[in-house]
């Protein structure tokens, strides 16, 4: 949450979980040497994805809550082969190998052997990271998304380095950023933005895209960034052979001096790093040092969304962060970046003026609308992105067709796990009707796929209701309500 220069404290605390719950300040600090020489304990508690943790690493969290200037000199010796060992049972089974041509179960025979090679590697300056595979992978919207590879050593040393940089960064960054942290998902930013929305005096919102950024961030800042925390040059060297291992397109070989490769296990990570020096920290002095009214901040990668009380704030804004980011190499996208009016009181300020309903927009795969309860209260409404929708159901059409001629309770299964993990995420409050005409189509697709089996198959709509009925699952809101979620998760 963000507010004007006296407010914002107190409503980001009101609103946003605490990132830095460490020991009260009149504890005593542990020495810096705290974080030496513990790698080979015993595990401890786990962390809030559930992931167990070395004693080491855990010491490196707590010096990192500490001690917010600290840079770290040592860190390579936590990178254990049971840290490996945890990397490479955490990557997934079924995904497509990289240059190398190796898959996980290829890798996990003879493992142990691997592992203490691979460590060996590492630690003698020997490890040579591969360039990534690129594959294109079509969006929504009808372009395509490259997407990069890593070879299977890559990515368990890469996740291994996550592991160890999330125990540093995870204390540094703010209570806004939502995405690819450990436990955080993309309903905890959509709940925040819509608790927001709903409960701060919000009247504009700036809908920010930014053009190809993971394609467009600077190397040679990136590395800057992570020197202020990371004095461990064997660390920073590692993400340097990452960064210029290049990519690997149809055999041909190219490296870039910009962006990181999208799929990598790292990326994700150095993502939240590059805009937490570029935007969180910047947009948090902007709000105490030049807001006039309240400002709240939801990103989830490099997906923004900013409220504001004022639409003076919203453009002056706006302009700064235009200028924010020219400095760092990034770009605004010009068409994709909306300053619109909405909130409580967008309705009836417009319709004052002439104009029709407040406009919508789109966040992690919904549409925000304002919308009106059944007693006429404002309610922010949520509903399934139609592209998104739409491109789900392409995708069950063409597999449907692969599965034209399996039975009909394995057909039924499979369609089964398809609408359920659709569900499970857009199955939140007010998209009720989205829910049920999804599970319409995908019925509708179901039953011409059986009578495309033979001539003269006759399936009607009485025989696939109940087909339905025995197989698929009733469209339900699945998720509570933004608030009752957000309170609970965030107490106070």
């Amino acid at each position: 949450m963000m507010n004007g220069a006296e407010k914002s404290d107190s409503a980001i605390v009101a609103k946003k979980p605490a990132n830095k719950a460490g020991l009260p300040a009149a504890e005593r600090v542990e020495q810096r040497a705290g974080t030496k020489g513990n790698t080979g304990q015993s595990r401890t508690h786990r962390t809030q994805c559930w992931i167990g943790v070395s004693q080491g690493l855990d010491r490196v969290r707590h010096a990192a809550r500490q001690r917010k200037k600290e840079r770290f000199t040592a860190l390579l010796h936590h990178v254990t082969v049971d840290l490996l060992r945890e990397a490479f049972f955490g990557l997934r089974r079924r995904t497509a190998p990289g240059v190398d041509g190796l898959t996980w179960k290829d890798y996990e025979v003879g493992l142990e052997g691997n592992l203490q090679d691979l460590h060996a590697r590492v630690h003698r300056g020997a490890y040579r990271a591969l360039p990534v595979r690129r594959r294109l992978i079509p969006k929504p919207d009808g372009s395509q998304r490259p997407l990069g590879i890593c070879a299977l050593e890559d990515k368990i040393v890469q996740r291994a380095i996550v592991m160890v940089l999330n125990a540093i960064f995870e204390e540094d960054f703010l209570g806004f950023s939502y995405g690819f942290r450990p436990g955080r998902n993309q309903h905890d930013a959509l709940d925040a933005l819509s608790v927001a929305i709903g409960d701060t005096s919000v009247n504009w919102v700036l809908d920010a895209d930014i053009r190809g950024f993971f394609d467009s961030i600077s190397q040679e800042w990136l590395l800057r960034f992570l020197r202020h925390r990371i004095g461990d040059e064997r660390i920073v060297r590692l993400v340097r052979k990452w960064l210029k291992a290049g990519v690997l397109e149809e055999g041909n070989w190219s490296v870039s001096a910009t962006g990181t490769p999208q799929g990598a296990v790292i990326s994700p990570l150095l993502a939240n790093v590059y805009l937490h020096y570029v935007f969180d920290l910047w947009a948090h002095q902007w709000r105490r040092r030049e807001a006039t009214g309240n400002v709240i901040v939801v990103r989830y990668a490099d997906d923004i969304v900013v409220g504001f009380e004022h639409e003076a704030d919203a453009k002056h804004f706006w302009d700064a962060m235009r200028q924010r980011f020219e400095q760092f190499k990034l770009e605004l996208h010009g068409e994709k970046t909306r300053l619109l009016e909405f909130g409580r009181h967008a309705a009836a300020r417009r319709r004052r003026r002439g104009l029709g309903k407040p406009e919508t927009f789109a966040f992690l795969g919904f549409i925000f609308i304002c919308g009106r309860s059944r007693r006429g209260a404002f309610q922010l409404q949520r509903r399934t992105r139609r592209d998104r929708m739409r491109s789900t159901l392409r995708e069950v059409k063409v597999q449907l067709r692969r599965r034209m001629h399996a039975s009909i309770p394995e057909q039924g299964r499979w369609l089964r796990a398809v609408v359920s993990g659709y569900f499970a995420y857009h199955a939140v409050p007010t998209n009720s009707q989205a829910l049920g005409a999804f599970r319409h189509d995908v019925v509708d697709l179901w039953r011409r796929t059986l009578r495309r089996r033979s001539q003269k198959d006759r399936t009607t709509w009485d025989r696939m209701t109940k087909l339905a009925d025995a197989w698929l699952p009733p469209p339900r809101i699945l998720h509570p309500w933004p608030n009752k979620r957000f309170a609970v998760k965030h107490p106070r």
